[in-house]
């Protein structure tokens, strides 16, 4: 009885000991706070990095805004700032003009952006339609003698209804609730029937692709059922990026589904439809590499110094409008967190490095290239010293919501640290600790290869609805509450992570694996 009750009170001693520990030095969090909410230049950031710089597609447009970027971090007084090349990349690409519209049945300028890594018509053009009602790659070949100087368009089965649901919502008390009861993995069987769709859909537009310039055609349209209501959804054709040669000579724009839908129906009807486009888009073939920005807040403690705490963002977008909320947001976030914690001219024990990311709207290339050139040992799969070193890796890549909490990854371990250091946020309203993975950014390349990253829970507002890679995706769809807020949570985190005596636990799976 008297061995259970010393147990128990050992016991109770080291949990009260553990939790201890993390708790914050509120002192520290107070600065923090003065400073993030009260003094913020995260709007000013995000301003650079949207109206200023503009798209931020690889390229000269990433490279622009990453050359801003570090020569910013460097006068705030980080030390290394630095472009690190993480590998090839491929052409870069640009617009230098884009117009199409209808000139019969009557006129009508059509909502259109190019698609990235297309080309363009070099000059003025008048063509006709030449509708495909075909949805078999083998009915293709019967067109090729048809497609001489025509703009192609493809039969499409959508219907547009309209939304009774807001563009922008929080998550209510209820949503959060359920998020640190769920587990799941964060894919089902409907989405991956979705992605198999995906690419036979993608599959069959290479196909017409290929066709169309073989054929000697103008342009080829396309649309999805989301781009209504005047926002358009625009990616782009990356792998074009990889090819050796340096010109396309076709046009392919993505157009408002309205006006895809009424041009099928004038075509399908038999009713002459003629269009005139100018369309010219430029490619880079001089430096083919991909960069990431890089710099660093240096430890002071001997013994932890070479211990890094990262944090970071992806910095490039797609380019239809200038990427604000996906990802100047998670960048302008990143960067205020490390300008408050040299405005405060504290002393982290670890060394602090922030890196934004290229390439993530293709793959996360720069940070999965990152992972793999720094923190894993190619021969035998195991981390390096520079993996073992690292202590934590945060990201903030979903719009422009304020934090609502953080996901584990399902890094139980990690949770009651975690708990701990969001509670003098909870006024702010970031409660919550959800167990399961979040994916689709640049945290799954630490997470994936078994090192402690994480990604924030934010508040979805119009991410999915209305900015995520569309033309509405500006600075004026940035809520500058939320970015601070944003900016003051992590930099709270990240100054945490790098004066904790240890560094985050890894996942149970990883500890046993011996890496």
């Amino acid at each position: 009885m008297k061995r259970q009750l010393l147990l128990c009170l050992l016991t109770g001693f080291s949990l009260a000991s553990f939790g201890q520990k993390d708790k914050p030095d509120l002192t520290v969090v107070k600065k923090i706070r003065e400073e993030g909410l009260n003094r913020s230049k995260v709007m000013e950031t995000a301003f650079y990095l949207t109206d200023v710089n503009g798209p931020r597609l690889q390229g000269p447009g990433f490279m622009k805004a990453a050359n801003w970027s570090k020569n910013k971090l460097t006068e705030w007084g980080l030390q290394n700032a630095r472009l690190e090349p993480w590998g090839e990349w491929g052409k870069g690409w640009e617009i230098e003009r884009s117009y199409i519209a209808m000139t019969a049945p009557y006129y009508k300028t059509l909502i259109a952006v190019p698609r990235a890594w297309s080309g363009g018509t070099d000059k003025l053009q008048q063509a006709e339609i030449l509708y495909i009602d075909e949805s078999d790659t083998t009915a293709l070949e019967g067109y090729r003698d048809k497609l001489k100087n025509k703009v192609i368009l493809i039969h499409q089965p959508f219907a547009i209804s309209p939304s009774f649901n807001p563009d922008a919502r929080r998550f209510t008390a209820e949503d959060l609730a359920k998020m640190e009861k769920d587990d799941s993995a964060p894919r089902d069987s409907s989405y991956r029937s979705l992605i198999q769709a995906m690419r036979t859909r993608n599959a069959f537009n290479q196909k017409m692709r290929k066709l169309a310039k073989q054929g000697g055609a103008l342009a080829i349209l396309n649309t999805s059922q989301l781009s209504k209501d005047g926002t358009l959804f625009v990616s782009g054709d990356f792998a074009n990026a990889a090819s050796g040669t340096a010109h396309d000579d076709l046009a392919d724009l993505t157009i408002s589904v309205e006006d895809y839908l009424s041009l099928s129906r004038l075509a399908k009807a038999g009713v002459p439809v003629k269009l005139e486009l100018d369309v010219k888009t430029r490619f880079f073939t001089t430096d083919t590499k991909g960069y990431n920005v890089i710099a660093e807040i240096p430890g002071s403690d001997p013994k932890l110094k070479e211990e890094v705490v990262m944090l970071g963002a992806h910095l490039d977008s797609w380019h239809a409008a200038t990427g604000a909320t996906d990802n100047a947001a998670g960048c302008s976030v990143m960067m205020e967190a490390v300008r408050i914690l040299k405005t405060l001219g504290l002393k982290p024990r670890r060394t602090i490095r922030i890196a934004l990311w290229s390439g993530e709207e293709q793959g996360l290339h720069g940070s999965k290239n990152y992972v793999a050139k720094h923190f894993i040992d190619p021969n035998t799969r195991k981390f390096t010293k520079e993996g073992e070193q690292l202590a934590a890796y945060f990201n903030v890549d979903n719009g422009t919501g304020k934090i609502r909490g953080i996901y584990l990854q399902n890094n139980t371990a990690a949770g009651p640290i975690f708990a701990q250091w969001l509670e003098p946020f909870h006024d702010l309203g970031a409660t919550t600790i959800a167990p399961k993975s979040s994916g689709g950014t640049d945290h799954v390349s630490f997470d994936r290869v078994g090192l402690a990253g994480f990604g924030f829970i934010q508040d979805g507002i119009e991410y999915s609805t209305r900015t995520h890679h569309t033309n509405m995706d500006t600075y004026d769809h940035l809520i500058a509450d939320d970015l601070k807020q944003a900016s003051t949570i992590v930099a709270s985190f990240v100054y945490n992570a790098a004066m904790r005596d240890q560094k985050i636990p890894l996942k149970k799976e990883t500890a046993e694996s011996g890496r």
